[in-house]
């Protein structure tokens, strides 16, 4: 079986040494030309995600996976070809279709007969079938469900575990037609091995959905539901911190009963999936009112928190604050609707010199950012906790001498803050 992954990033590339690992012969298709270099010398472009580098090596040494630039070849010597590019949205918070339009019109154009296309980036309901299938039918002259086949099977992994996902998660598919989703269902069960999960109410596995629509729907509105809870989650925290509540102790309680799910409040949301997927569905949902407003609430939380540390000092004029965490999450380089990045953009406007802390980045990165650079912590007269770092754990503010205040976006610190020279403030 021959598998042409499209897209070489942190998801295309561990799925495509999974399929290689279960008996695939894979190529991998890159417009980087250094992303295929370091694929084909075994060398990982991304350094992070656990277990690919020794796995990388095995199957580039075997020959069962090769990196290539070459798209014609690559899509029409394929039984199967899996797109992992992203589908990003514009300034509008619109989905700009722009590569995936052109890759559709691509496939098309090369594609053999008896060909199965799966979809693994996330997408509106409905582009599957509306938008990429018939740009594929159109530039092909095929016929889908009879000449080649479609399938939208989505991502559902986290960069830095992508090969413990695959194995944890059932697999979704769902097609164009039914035939589609049969060939879907067969592909996908021959690469993929699962773990036992007695907590799902039917086996895990490769999960037939009714038809594409079924699936989009599925990836979009589990992100979107992670987005709505932190939503709720932030402004109950809102709520508590006027109320002089715990917060954290209200949601404790609360999840006791096996029918809160409460997820944990935060100074930002950021990442390729949660910020972005609500807007797909936002914008083929146009009487949404509870997605946005939660998009609402969590986009102005880094907002909230420069606000209230100057409710807290007034002028911020001048002042040195630390960013600690540029990363929209912990333990990955990643900064991608990064929290962080708004934060900056708030302290600029009262004329901070903000300095970015991050042990993922160089100093040449931290100031590509837009940050100041390195500081002299010692000097710094405010910190803002915005990534839970494992490497911050241990940091002994004790000896930041001019430090006034500590403003802990993920009371994930609350232990090291024992000094009573300076003000604790969270959200």
């Amino acid at each position: 079986m021959k598998v042409t992954v499209i897209g070489m990033g942190k998801i295309g590339l561990p799925l495509a040494v999974n399929f290689a690992i279960n008996g695939a012969h894979v190529t991998g298709l890159d417009v980087q030309e250094k992303v295929v270099s370091q694929i084909n010398s075994g060398i990982e472009p991304f350094p992070g995600e656990k277990d690919l580098e020794a796995k990388l090596k095995n199957c580039i040494g075997n020959g069962s996976l090769v990196a290539t630039l070459e798209k014609s070849y690559s899509i029409s010597k394929a039984d199967i070809i899996v797109i992992c590019i992203p589908l990003i949205i514009n300034t509008e918070n619109l989905p700009d279709f722009d590569n995936i339009d052109l890759l559709a019109k691509e496939i098309g154009t090369n594609l053999s007969v008896g060909s199965l296309i799966c979809f693994e980036t996330t997408l509106p309901v409905g582009t599957t079938r509306t938008r990429f299938t018939v740009a594929v039918e159109a530039s092909s002259g095929l016929k889908v469900g009879r000449d080649f086949f479609v399938v939208f099977s989505p991502e559902r992994v986290l960069t830095g575990r992508v090969f413990e996902d695959l194995r944890r998660y059932p697999k979704l598919v769902g097609g164009v037609t039914d035939a589609c989703t049969k060939r879907g269902v067969e592909f996908y069960s021959s690469v993929l091995e699962f773990d036992p999960r007695p907590d799902l109410y039917r086996p895990n596995g490769v999960w037939a959905m009714k038809n594409a629509e079924a699936a989009e729907f599925a990836k979009v509105a589990e992100t979107t539901y992670r987005d709505v809870n932190i939503g709720l989650a932030n402004e109950f925290a809102i709520y508590a911190d006027k109320m002089g509540i715990d917060i954290l102790d209200v949601i404790e309680a609360s999840n006791s009963q096996p029918y809160s799910h409460i997820h944990t409040p935060g100074i930002s949301v950021g990442g390729h999936c949660i910020p972005v997927y609500p807007h797909f569905y936002m914008w083929k949902n146009s009487e949404s009112q509870i997605v946005a407003a939660a998009r609402l609430r969590n986009l102005d939380m880094p907002r909230r928190a420069v606000r209230q540390i100057k409710e807290e000092y007034g002028n911020l004029n001048g002042l040195k604050i630390g960013v600690f965490g540029i990363t929209y999450r912990a333990g990955v380089k990643e900064a991608a609707f990064s929290g962080a990045l708004e934060l900056l953009k708030y302290l600029k406007e009262e004329n901070v010199a903000a300095f970015g802390i991050d042990p993922f980045y160089s100093e040449d990165e931290i100031t590509n950012f837009g940050f100041s650079g390195v500081a002299n912590l010692s000097e710094l007269d405010g910190v803002i906790l915005h990534t839970d770092h494992l490497e911050f754990r241990d940091i002994d503010f004790e000896n930041f001498i001019n430090l006034k205040f500590i403003y802990d976006g993920r009371r994930s610190h609350s232990h090291l803050f024992a000094s009573k020279t300076c003000k604790y403030l969270t959200y």
